[in-house]
């Protein structure tokens, strides 16, 4: 090895630490113990001195727990606010550089294959890769009289890298349960079902059989969460411990969260390991590697395939020199089938290969430590390899839903650093056809893959309308459960319709109408969170929650959809204004208090206050703002035709002030309202604009004296009511069309189909009439 750069990177030192609960001498550690307690050992796996290492560790990289791996994630303990130094800390290493890496299973390759790239380029001579999860004992000490507190505050730097959830979840996919990861790899094993065109039962055989041998490995490891050897009939088949989780996965093919482990490797350069007297039988040589990522899930073209995945191995393979063939051990990451099944099928690889497909025993078996099992995959590793000098293993890590795949090849065999061409695969992996989705599905559909979660008793649905865009849906309606749990729904054809609530899916459009009967246009006898009062052509709308500022919740906006889609369908309506009852607010837009609370928000598809969102609002709507019109109360008043504003009101869009922006029609009125400069202020700063201000810019088209807004509203009203209906919606049209058209002059010239239809009118025969027999016309709109 004397010919190799003093900066070659290279293993040194793995270590492994666990306990469970019902074990004799359980201590009840702390994610960072746990942590602290793998990196001793894999110090001490170096066989050189301990201090001496922890002295010279310039870097500790630490893979993100699960409660701190989404916005939402709890830590019922407590937690480090610096993990890496909390660990280093106890170590008594002072590193200069502490790194908490970003959400996902990919996370321990990425960092080993990061930190091995720096070693190379002389950023960094000793590493340290480190992560644990104490999420079983959080659970089982949480409601526990005498608690422990595993809060820790610790000072020094800490590149923290953030979530890294982009592209891993959407709107449409949490607004359908589409949530929890067993749902999401559901959908792919079912899609892989399909394509293959084996039963349920025959594909439940495969997926026990994929995973018995895992099994058997997880029995022979001590550090795994469920040491037991357990047949593949044993577990496919639903039982009361092995209950059905999510269709086609019982528990015991789910990977086991619930688990306390930890799992460092040290890292150095060769000069460093020279100098720090680490023997050379102790070092392993990561020979090829890659990082790649899919894309987003709805826009994959094949649900049952990771390309990604398959493509990273290969590279690392490629980079490497081997084959697949020329592996001794392969660990896959196996949080359920389909992330092993995928790359099997991509890489010709055997589902009961000879070599097994596990080191550890796998995430439903071994543990499925939050986003650090791959550090436990790339320990066992380097053990076995060290008992096999030369040979060579494979460590795949996956994150997200089949989302990130990060490859690693191994070897006691001395090679330099080679950089990999991840970049390069990534651009063409990126380059590759997307499918084109719908976000408001409704007509004849073909299911594409499925999933039925037994617990809530809800289906998720992904399937492709007649055109081909691709849709997600859900149901809860028994009819269509049995449908999806019985023989084989995917290829069959199903109705699916769109809410504001979201997207629904039902065996005939006579079903859905069953589910959801169709509203004609009306109004109530009562609303519980709207006042309306009808004055001969006149309707005026009032948000009628003035205890939280008139802001808009689900129910409210449901029952103003209703009132605007009875106001646009009734011809003997022809004015509408809608203000905020009491003085203090207009609307204060969407209620954050009702949202605080966990309960689904939603608004229907034609938008907050059922205006928003609306392709047109083909009669007049005027907003009288009294008090404050602030976040979507403001886009309201953005999305009627007139504003008439008490003199003491106040707009603006402060979203940006609690994490939020202003997403329904703020950015994208304000400033085609405003002058652009002034709109970014107000958006970018959450400035409020006076009424005179917003009259000045032509936000408000009338100030009105204190407590007139109404008032004044209702003689705007007056005098478009003494104009003709049909002109007045006419003009509404063609304005609409030519705010489409950027050229003015072709604009103006554009033949508006609208203005032949007002020339057959008897309104437009009425006006002229009357104003030669010198007469005030009689209005029929029509």
């Amino acid at each position: 090895m004397t010919s190799l750069d003093h900066r070659t990177p290279v293993l040194v030192g793995v270590g492994q630490a666990s306990e469970r609960i019902d074990d004799p001498g359980y201590r009840g550690l702390s994610a960072v113990e746990l942590a602290a307690a793998a990196a001793r050992s894999a110090l001490a796996d170096t066989g050189a001195d301990v201090s001496a290492i922890a002295s010279a560790l310039d870097t500790v990289a630490g893979v993100r727990q699960f409660e701190i791996s989404t916005p939402v994630s709890q830590s019922p303990l407590g937690r480090s606010d610096n993990f890496p130094r909390s660990v280093a800390g106890r170590l008594g290493a002072t590193p200069a550089r502490a790194v908490l890496d970003v959400t996902g299973g990919q996370s321990p390759q990425h960092l080993v294959t990061e930190l091995a790239g720096t070693i190379a380029a002389g950023g960094a001579e000793v590493a340290l890769v480190v992560g644990a999860e104490a999420i079983s004992t959080a659970r089982h000490l949480q409601q526990a009289a005498d608690k422990p507190d595993f809060t820790e505050h610790v000072g020094g730097d800490l590149e923290d890298r953030g979530f890294g959830l982009a592209g891993l979840a959407s709107r449409q996919m949490l607004a359908h349960g589409l949530i929890e990861p067993v749902s999401q790899y559901a959908l792919f094993d079912n899609a892989r079902r399909a394509r293959l065109g084996l039963s349920r039962a025959d594909y439940a055989i495969a997926m026990g059989e994929l995973f018995a041998p895992f099994t058997e490995v997880a029995a022979a490891n001590p550090h795994a969460a469920a040491p037991l050897v357990r047949s593949a009939p044993e577990l496919v088949t639903p039982t009361e411990r092995n209950r059905p989780i999510a269709d086609p996965y019982p528990r015991f093919l789910v990977a086991r969260e619930q688990v306390n482990q930890g799992a460092a490797v040290l890292m150095m350069s060769v000069g460093a390991a020279r100098r720090l007297g680490v023997p050379e039988e102790k070092w392993v040589f990561l020979h090829g590697h890659a990082d790649l990522e899919e894309q987003p899930l709805l826009e994959r073209e094949d649900l049952s395939a990771a390309p990604a995945a398959v493509f990273a191995v290969r590279h690392a393979l490629e980079l490497a020199g081997i084959g697949i063939g020329d592996l001794a051990t392969l660990d896959l990451y196996s949080c359920f089938p389909i992330a092993v099944f995928a790359v099997c099928d991509g890489l010709g690889l055997a589902p009961d290969d000879p070599r097994g497909l596990t080191v550890t025993g796998g995430l439903p078996f071994f543990g499925g430590p939050g986003n650090n099992y791959s550090t436990h995959a790339i320990a066992e590793t380097v053990v076995r390899l060290r008992d096999q000098p030369g040979a060579f293993g494979l460590v795949g890590a996956n994150g997200g839903m089949l989302s990130k795949y990060s490859a690693g090849v191994y070897s006691t065999t001395p090679a330099p650093w080679r950089p990999d061409r991840s970049a390069e695969l990534q651009a063409a992996l990126d380059a590759r056809p997307r499918v084109p989705t719908a976000i408001h599905p409704d007509g004849w559909a073909t299911v594409e893959t499925y999933t039925v979660q037994h617990a809530a008793r809800t289906a998720v649905v992904i399937g492709r309308l007649d055109d081909g865009r691709r849709f997600i849906a859900s149901s809860d309606d028994a009819d269509m459960l049995g449908r999806l749990l019985e023989g084989e729904p995917i290829g069959s054809r199903v109705h699916v319709r769109s809410f504001g609530f979201g997207n629904r899916v039902a065996a005939t459009p006579e079903r859905m109408d069953e589910l959801f009967p169709p509203r004609a246009p009306g109004f109530r006898d009562h609303y519980e969170h709207v006042l309306v009062r009808r004055d001969g052509r006149l309707l005026e709308v009032t948000i009628n929650r003035p205890d939280s500022r008139n802001s808009l919740h689900p129910p409210a906006n449901e029952e103003l959809a209703e009132v605007f889609d009875a106001y646009f369908a009734d011809p003997d309506l022809w004015v509408a204004i809608i203000t905020g009852a009491g003085d203090k607010a207009f609307s204060a837009g969407n209620d954050l208090v009702y949202a605080a609370s966990g309960r689904p928000m939603w608004v229907p598809k034609s938008g907050l206050a059922g205006l928003t969102g609306r392709e047109s609002l083909p009669k007049p709507v005027i907003a009288a703002v009294n008090g404050f019109a602030l976040g979507g109360g403001c886009e309201i008043a953005l999305a009627c035709h007139l504003v008439v504003a008490d003199e003491t009101a106040r707009f603006g869009l402060p979203e940006v002030r609690v994490g939020l922006v202003a997403a329904a029609g703020g950015l994208v009125r304000l400033p085609r309202t405003v002058p652009p400069k002034v709109a970014a202020d107000v958006i970018l700063t959450g400035r409020r604009l006076s009424a005179a201000e917003a009259e000045s810019y032509g936000l408000v088209s009338r100030v009105a004296p204190a407590g007139q807004a109404l008032a004044v509203a209702r003689e705007v009203a007056a005098a478009i009511l003494a104009g003709s209906p049909t002109s007045v919606r006419t003009s509404l049209r063609m304005m609409a069309e030519a705010d489409a058209i950027a050229d003015t002059t072709a604009a103006v010239r554009h033949p508006s189909p609208a203005l032949d239809e007002l020339l057959v009118t008897q309104d437009a025969f009425e006006g002229p009439a009357a104003f030669a027999q010198k007469r005030k016309p009689v209005w029929r709109n029509r």
